[in-house]
């Protein structure tokens, strides 16, 4: 059930259905009534690109920025280095700094389109935590910040907890994340009067002690702001498929597939990605998910070209829609597929789809053959030794079902 809320921020972000918890809901409403708020949310740079599952943290500064606030992208440079044990088994490798500055600047191009940056109020910037984090004398962080958090109540956090629960190594490095993460928050409150942060929910008993931190070391009133956990209508997680991850770079994944993605989202979760990945009207998106039978993929296009368009550019939307429709009509081979070069010796089959990863391994592949769902030029091919070698400057056309195609060459 919706809030009665009085600021255009929240009830932008409830109307969407962003909000899972807010910390203090009435006196953040009544804060973001009469002043513009900064805003953070913090993105590891552990890759060139972030993905899917990083969208709809994206979209919630573009919210903010649509309610006339301010939004702070915290490039995590600094904790990058340590690594965030929220959700992983195990230890991340730890990458060199001319590394995390390369991803920094890739994954900026994203943030550039979805975005307003600028010297404006309510104009967005982007800084990285490594400017403070790396000038932190270790024994002044000790005495200054580490009275404010206790063993006992990081033990109880989900991020340690299921680590130690499962018995796998937590290393100090690791251990040291949470206070990291909080001491941003504190940062970014001295230097932009920065007063929510927001993440998803998984990350919030680390906001919550950032909170803690500025109020007790210099009487900082701040907010905290969380998602639902994101997850698809089968319970998968958002952003990651067979074939790996969803990347939101175009050097990461071709927009084609980018495009697909969205184009083949499942039927009962095309309202709820519609309110949360597109700037479409409300009564617009009530009218698009009562479509049913084939009329919803009318829906499914239009989210796949409005958040393709927003995130690769209008160009690389249409190219993508252009392909399907080529692809889907049974003769084109669009330009914009993924291409696969066997060069001269040709590949087999099974080991092409696999390659392509619209199979997560050759036994998978091998059961796509026999069950007749893999075409190469219109034609069923169930040998998964049958070798496939094009010619010099022959382009094959494969396809897995109806929504999985490929041009492979020599």
């Amino acid at each position: 059930m919706s809030e009665n809320y009085e600021s255009d921020l929240l009830r932008l972000l409830d109307e969407r259905g962003y909000i899972h918890q807010v910390t203090d809901p009435g006196a953040l409403d009544q804060l973001a009534s009469k002043q513009v708020i900064p805003g953070y949310i913090g993105f590891d740079a552990t890759a060139p690109s972030l993905h899917v599952g990083s969208l709809v943290q994206i979209m919630m500064l573009r919210r903010l920025q649509q309610a006339g606030h301010k939004p702070i992208v915290i490039m995590g440079g600094g904790t990058t280095k340590v690594g965030d044990p929220s959700g992983k088994d195990e230890s991340r490798k730890l990458l060199t700094s001319d590394a995390i500055d390369d991803n920094i600047a890739s994954i900026r191009t994203v943030f550039e389109k979805l975005l307003t940056f600028g010297d404006g109020p309510t104009d967005a910037v982007m800084v990285n935590n490594d400017e403070w984090l790396s000038q932190l004398g270790y024994v002044e962080l000790l005495r200054d910040v580490g009275p404010h958090f206790t063993i006992n109540r990081m033990l109880t956090f989900d991020s340690v907890r299921l680590r130690l629960d499962r018995e796998q190594p937590l290393t100090f490095l690791e251990f040291n994340y949470m206070i990291l993460q909080a001491y941003d928050f504190l940062e970014l409150a001295r230097r932009y009067d920065c007063r929510l942060q927001m993440g998803g929910s998984d990350q919030w008993g680390n906001i919550v002690n950032g909170m803690e931190l500025g109020r007790r070391m210099e009487g900082h009133e701040l907010f905290g702001l969380t998602t639902p956990l994101l997850t698809t209508a089968d319970g998968a997680k958002m952003g990651k498929t067979a074939a790996g991850a969803v990347w939101l770079n175009e050097d990461q994944l071709p927009s084609y597939d980018f495009w697909q993605y969205w184009r083949n989202t499942d039927d009962r979760d095309v309202g709820r990605f519609l309110r949360l990945f597109t700037d479409l009207p409300l009564e617009e998106i009530a009218r698009l998910e009562t479509l049913e039978g084939a009329e919803i993929n009318q829906a499914k296009e239009i989210l796949a070209n409005e958040v393709t368009a927003m995130v690769r550019g209008a160009d690389a939307a249409s190219a993508a829609q252009a392909t399907a429709r080529d692809t889907f009509a049974g003769g084109g081979a669009g330009e914009d597929l993924p291409t696969l070069s066997v060069g001269p010796e040709g590949m087999r089959i099974g080991a092409v789809l696999t390659e392509l990863g619209f199979t997560a391994s050759n036994g998978e592949a091998k059961r796509k053959l026999t069950e007749g769902a893999v075409k190469l030029e219109g034609k069923a091919i169930s040998d998964p030794g049958f070798l496939i070698a094009p010619a010099k400057g022959e382009a094959l056309k494969l396809s897995l079902g109806k929504k999985k195609h490929a041009i492979v060459t020599r």
